[in-house]
């Protein structure tokens, strides 16, 4: 807390949603936080909205006196759309700060341009924090989980508040200084394709539900309650029953009935994906979450698919909600691990000595995928894991033996019912190509050195080598 009478613990620019949010959350803490806003008139709203909380709100009007406001050295959250707009927000306020002041970016930000800015603004004697914060608006106010990356003397003067402002799981903070620069945005951008690859896992389980086996909203949802008692466990399981068993008023129906099926994206998926790819790792079940919202946004194209390509599928047999949870268990268990992967090569890459454990920790609360897998996770990467693999864990190598069978019959039904299951289907195909000893690529290697003459190893001699194809064979 501010010990410097009423200058401000900390400073926070941009009144949005989650600004707000976090805003209120760190006044509620007892900080003393000073606010301002690029909507000047949104100042005064806000702080006459706060009720007992305004005693604990410094609303400027400007970017001088608010940062007189703050107690030195300075501490100010950003919460301003990423791109352009955040560069012309540091711009602005550049003339106003002394060395040693802080710059944290609270939003959804590449981490590519948290680092860029980290390097720039250490050059002019200035501090910079990229912030992950998950959790939506509920989070933000009332604790959200909070991955912080950048320099350790720039996190420590302001840890107490985001400790004091974190969810808590068992008492425990669901926050940490991860490393430095882009470290706490590339690990909030690899939680939110994990995300995305359950969001699709669970609407692709309605889907089997709903068109396969004429199951309404509300029983789909009420089987999504009874999942969230056992292991399945989630926030997203959590919300699944209540979005489905949900009724507009308007109309009386479903509400998820009268919802268009176009779903939206921010970016944080694909990009994800595109780090996954440039680190040479698999996020197959992420990349097909991803997929399917590109395929919703063109519904008038699939609109005309149903009428073009009308076909009649075999038929399959209809797969138990035993399977359904099992094999969903297993999916969950395989993006997971895809997204450790992804964590580990990044870490390894850009020298960040990332700690897995405790990020599944401070997943265990406050953010969107928080599951009853993360302690498990935790435990996982603190013991034995074979070849650092998550899925080679004794717990997680069991677990996926046991869905395996269920994950195979929920594929197998759905592809046999014409019924599309993206996301089941990519994790399936990564267990198996991840149990093969053996796999296909000796013949890709046999092709490119046949039209490119660009060589292979051999199993049983060393170096480089080329078939009897080459106009020169060694």
């Amino acid at each position: 807390m501010s010990d410097n009478g009423d200058m401000a613990a900390i400073g926070l620019i941009g009144l949005g949603t989650m600004g707000s949010a976090l805003a209120l959350n760190i006044a509620d803490n007892g900080y003393k936080i000073a606010v301002t806003n690029r909507t000047v008139s949104r100042v005064a709203e806000f702080t006459r909205d706060a009720g007992d909380l305004a005693k604990n709100l410094v609303g400027c009007d400007d970017i001088a006196s608010f940062v007189a406001s703050l107690k030195t050295p300075r501490a100010i959250i950003l919460m301003v759309p990423a791109g352009q707009a955040f560069d012309d927000q540091i711009k602005a306020l550049k003339p106003y700060l002394d060395q040693g002041d802080t710059i944290i970016d609270a939003g959804n930000t590449n981490f590519h341009d948290t680092r860029r800015r980290d390097a720039a603004l250490a050059a002019e004697g200035l501090r910079f924090i990229g912030m992950g914060v998950s959790g939506g608006e509920e989070g933000a106010r009332f604790g959200p989980s909070i991955m912080v990356g950048g320099p350790v003397e720039s996190f420590t003067p302001i840890e107490p508040i985001i400790m004091a402002i974190a969810a808590k799981y068992q008492g425990d903070p669901c926050a940490a200084h991860l490393g430095p620069d882009g470290a706490g945005h590339f690990v909030k951008t690899v939680h939110n394709g994990i995300e995305y690859a359950d969001m699709q896992l669970i609407a692709e389980v309605w889907g089997i539900l709903r068109d396969g086996q004429g199951k309404s909203a509300a029983e789909a949802g009420a089987l999504f309650d009874r999942w969230n008692e056992g292991d399945l466990k989630s926030y997203l399981v959590e919300i699944t029953g209540k979005a489905l068993g949900s009724v507009d008023a308007e109309t009386g129906k479903a509400m998820v009935d009268i919802i268009l099926d176009r779903a939206g994206q921010k970016g944080t998926g694909r990009w994800t994906v595109i780090e996954a790819l440039g680190l040479g790792q698999s996020a197959s079940t992420i990349e097909a979450a991803v997929g399917a919202r590109s395929w919703s946004a063109v519904k008038d194209v699939r609109e005309a698919g149903a009428e073009i390509l009308k076909v009649t599928p075999e038929g399959g047999a209809s797969v138990s909600e035993e399977d359904l949870a099992e094999a969903l268990l297993a999916a969950r268990i395989l993006a997971y691990a895809q997204g450790f992967d992804i964590l580990t090569a990044a870490s390894e890459t850009y020298k960040w000595d990332l700690d897995m454990a405790r990020v599944a920790e401070i997943w265990r609360a406050g953010c969107i995928i928080r599951s009853a897998l993360l302690d498990d996770i935790s435990a996982a990467f603190r013991g034995d894991m074979p070849k650092g693999r998550l899925i080679l864990a004794p717990a997680f190598a069991k677990r996926l033996i046991a869905g395996s069978a269920a994950l195979r019959r929920v594929v197998a039904s759905a592809a046999m019912n014409g019924q599309p299951t993206p996301a089941f289907s990519a994790a399936l195909a990564y267990f198996d190509t991840m149990r093969q000893a053996r796999g296909t690529t000796d013949l890709v290697q046999a092709q490119r050195d046949f039209f490119g003459a660009h060589g292979f190893e051999r199993v049983d001699q060393p170096g480089a080598h080329h078939g009897p194809w080459a106009m020169n064979p060694k």
